[in-house]
């Protein structure tokens, strides 16, 4: 395809940038040219065989659920699944502990006894199958369940939340440590929504199913900010800068004939899912994130710990370790593990931006940016980077189609 009939540039190919690419393209028949950094599709979500074969998540563990069911029809386009669902335990001393907190984590602190009477002041109080965030637990007049509230705090929520996001206990939010639910149910799962599960042959596959499209191209290891600029109101791109080598195989060809080493005008529409500050050469200052360290590990053993993640909320540097087979299903002599540290994110190399640390100086930062695409009638920011905000798979997906269909 002529570079100059695309109707569409994409930039970045997670979850919301083959969202919009595959709608626009399979849906309103539009020529879409979908440029990533990296060397692979699916963003974060990218899954890969290791050397041992056993499938893990390069940038940490993602697991699919959601309440919505035009996101999960719309997913089930592109993949089969596997029925999986999360638990999540805390090893807390010798123990592990289900999260959140439900009464099954009761009756393991508590012992037998001691646990059925404060299950039924639980359910008395709060009703069955009911989530109760611990501010509102504190609040109780009857002092066994504040102790609960503050167990649940101290060993749970404090030094977890103290590691993953690099703060003090004076500095946590008290609207966040409000939001820490504890379950009233015997569910040990981790989410409670109604569809749950693993893209059967992994989120990769997924993703490059939603890109097989005969109008779409995807050009990878290709930073947008080589080939474009923003200027008074207008996308510019030099096209005889991107590298036909590039060109990911199966996708549709790109034909640069006719291309100068010269910055033309895009009028097409223009969605990135990247860093806004970077996109704009970090104008107002860089916008704070959290990044994360993975240190994988093979063990030749069938299995490392009980359930594929496991917190460790107290002294360990660590925040979780992960086992991929038990997401997966793999049936494999040994396993590979994966420790996750969190850090300030400083734009080292190798560094990715992960988590927004939103507050209202930053969020304050961020709309200077906000407001500066804004003079660019056909850029769109869309994704947790873009958008700095915090986004799971389904919402984000949702977001996309959203977006696609009112383009």
């Amino acid at each position: 395809m002529n570079f100059k009939d695309y109707d569409m540039i994409v930039v970045g190919s997670g979850f919301a940038g083959a969202t919009v690419a595959q709608i626009c393209a399979a849906n309103k028949g539009e020529n879409v040219l979908v440029i990533e950094k990296r060397g692979h599709v699916a963003g974060n979500c990218y899954d890969e065989y290791d050397k041992h074969g056993i499938m893990i998540h390069k940038y940490g563990p993602h697991i699919f659920h959601t309440n919505s069911k035009e996101v999960h029809d719309y997913l089930s386009n592109f993949t089969q699944w596997y029925d999986y669902s999360h638990e999540v335990v805390a090893k807390v001393g010798d123990e592990y502990l289900p999260v959140p907190f439900n009464l099954n984590t009761l009756r393991e602190v508590y012992g037998e006894k001691k646990s059925e009477e404060l299950r039924g002041k639980l359910i008395e109080k709060y009703g069955y199958a009911t989530k109760v965030p611990i501010l509102e637990l504190r609040k109780s007049d009857d002092p066994e369940i504040c102790a609960i509230a503050e167990f649940v705090y101290e060993n749970i929520f404090l030094k977890y939340t103290m590691k993953q996001w690099g703060q003090k206990p004076e500095e946590i939010d008290p609207a966040v440590t409000g939001r820490v639910p504890v379950l009233i149910s015997d569910d040990n799962r981790y989410f409670q929504d109604l569809y749950q599960g693993m893209p059967l042959e992994g989120y990769t596959k997924l993703v490059e199913n939603m890109l097989k499209n005969e109008t779409i191209t995807t050009v990878l290891n290709t930073d947008v900010k080589d080939i474009m600029m923003l200027k008074d109101g207008k996308v510019l791109i030099n096209w005889s800068r991107i590298s036909l080598e590039n060109v990911l195989e199966g996708a549709a060809t790109l034909d640069l004939d006719g291309a100068t080493d010269e910055y033309v005008p895009f009028e097409g529409q223009f969605i990135f899912t990247g860093p806004t500050d970077e996109l704009l050469d970090l104008k107002y200052g860089r916008l704070p994130y959290r990044t994360l360290r993975f240190d994988f590990e093979y063990i030749d053993e069938p299995e490392y710990q009980p359930r594929a993640v496991v917190n460790y909320t107290v002294s360990e540097d660590f925040t979780r370790i992960t086992e991929f087979k038990k997401l997966t299903g793999q049936d494999t002599p040994g396993t590979t593990i994966m420790r996750e540290y969190p850090m300030s994110y400083e734009a080292k190399d190798g560094q990715i931006p992960y988590y927004a640390i939103m507050n209202e100086k930053n969020n304050a930062n961020y709309r200077q940016y906000a407001d500066e695409i804004a003079k660019y009638p056909n850029v769109f920011l869309l994704g947790r980077l873009a958008e700095y905000k915090y986004y799971n798979i389904d919402a984000i997906v949702l977001k996309a189609m959203e977006l696609a269909e009112t383009l």
